[in-house]
């Protein structure tokens, strides 16, 4: 479950995505002074900033060694633990195999 910080943080950048938005279709729209240069600068605003929030969320998993929401290969990450816990199982049934083989050799 997200923290409210994280709620709080991720509604207030929705809302500023949204007024972003607004404010570009607004200056689509109407006609005035500096239209162009302002159209320009909130059309170059609106594909920035996303990529900004997925490149920081991206750079604070890759700090903190944490599986994030950017991660570029989320399924390969965790992949050195799987294959840990995967040799361990198989050692395990080794021994199993082997203690068992003893208990029937014993008898």
């Amino acid at each position: 479950m997200y923290s409210k910080k994280q709620r709080r943080a991720a509604l207030i950048g929705v809302i500023l995505l949204a007024m972003l938005l607004l404010a570009t279709l607004i200056t689509a729209i109407f006609n005035f002074d500096g239209e162009g240069k302002l159209f320009k600068a909130f059309l170059f605003a609106t594909i920035a900033v996303p990529i900004l929030i997925w490149v920081y969320i991206w750079l604070y998993g890759a700090v903190t060694k944490k599986r994030t929401i950017a991660s570029v290969f989320p399924e390969i990450e965790g992949l050195e633990e799987a294959r840990k816990q995967q040799l361990q199982d198989m050692i395990s049934e080794e021994n199993s195999r082997e203690e068992a083989n003893v208990t029937e050799t014993k008898s």
